[in-house]
């Protein structure tokens, strides 16, 4: 089974987005190198400028990547990506209510009893590759309830003031963390981090 890891873009004050959800500031970075990465959202395809170390790393993340865990939150503030992840692979939706449009239509699968539930459905689905879990809450329940085996952070040097925190309202005892990789980069560090267990 593959491990479940957050990767968040987060602001040195902790927000990984800004007022009314804004993430410009945060993916700032994605718009400072020299290479050209195409990357879809549903039918929209933007036209990144990753440095060549943002590069590499996307690229490993993409090829590890079995399945994304998402909140129904994210799920919407993305508009179900255009019914397409940039990462083009299945995603599971933990949510109360499922949006019935999108009820049996690929690549969502949604889950209503539970994030542990919902964890279990995207390891099925991901076999041996990692679950990329979206969504500051959903990262937060599975940080809480010892789902989540690795954090990524790229750590961009502005200070929001406020917005979405990542670590807000954990409740939690201290949890420890060690460092495996850190790299400036251009406008950006990369942090990765794994949990304590």
């Amino acid at each position: 089974m593959g491990t479940v890891g957050a990767g968040f873009s987060m602001s040195l004050d902790g927000f990984i987005a800004g007022p009314d959800d804004d993430t410009s500031r945060v993916f700032a970075w994605m718009f400072q190198g020299t290479q050209a990465v195409k990357a879809t959202i549903g039918k929209e395809e933007l036209d990144l400028k990753l440095t060549e170390t943002g590069a590499e790393q996307r690229e490993a993340m993409a090829h590890g990547i079995g399945a994304i865990l998402s909140g129904r939150g994210m799920f919407d503030a993305a508009s179900a990506w255009g019914g397409r992840h940039p990462l083009d692979v299945p995603i599971v939706v933990v949510t109360h209510h499922p949006p019935q449009e999108w009820v049996g239509k690929e690549p969502f699968t949604f889950v209503t009893d539970g994030i542990e539930k919902a964890v279990a459905e995207a390891q099925k689905i991901a076999g041996d590759k990692t679950i990329g879990v979206g969504g500051a809450d959903v990262a937060r329940q599975c940080l809480k309830l010892g789902l989540l085996d690795e954090i990524g952070i790229d750590l961009v040097p502005v200070l929001l003031g406020e917005g979405v925190r990542l670590f807000e309202y954990l409740g939690i005892e201290p949890i420890e963390l060690d460092i495996t990789d850190v790299t400036a980069d251009v406008g950006v560090t990369h942090l990765r981090y794994r949990v304590v267990k």
